[in-house]
């Protein structure tokens, strides 16, 4: 699957399951482990958990096998890999806290930022 197809399809998702702050990041140019970093606010830890659930449902329907998935309910951050995409799916208390977006976006231009609902 291409980069951005895997892309669209994880932010459909956590656009469509009521992420926040959706946040995408083009780090191609920064780092060789990932193309694209996708930052997401939940309201909860079981929303983080289930939006990454959701994210893994639907790239395993186009073929594509998560690299792993770090965190759990109780968790304020949900890491997943997929590769050339990562999301990183944060409480806003978390968010706030590491500011993931300043530390990749000194140089990284923003690609999308969504708002839900």
């Amino acid at each position: 699957m291409q980069t951005e197809a895997l892309l669209k399809i994880v932010q459909d998702v956590l656009d469509e399951r009521k992420g926040q702050h959706i946040t995408t990041l083009d780090v191609r140019d920064k780092t060789s482990f990932t193309d694209y970093m996708v930052i997401v606010t939940g309201t909860s830890d079981r929303h983080l958990k289930s939006l990454c659930d959701y994210v893994i449902e639907k790239v395993q329907e186009n073929g594509v096998k998560p690299l792993g998935i770090e965190g759990d309910l109780g968790s304020d951050w949900v890491l997943l890999d997929l590769g050339d995409v990562i999301v990183h799916a944060m409480t806003a208390q978390a968010r706030d806290y590491y500011q993931l977006e300043k530390l990749w976006s000194v140089d990284a231009p923003k690609e999308v930022e969504q708002q839900a609902g």
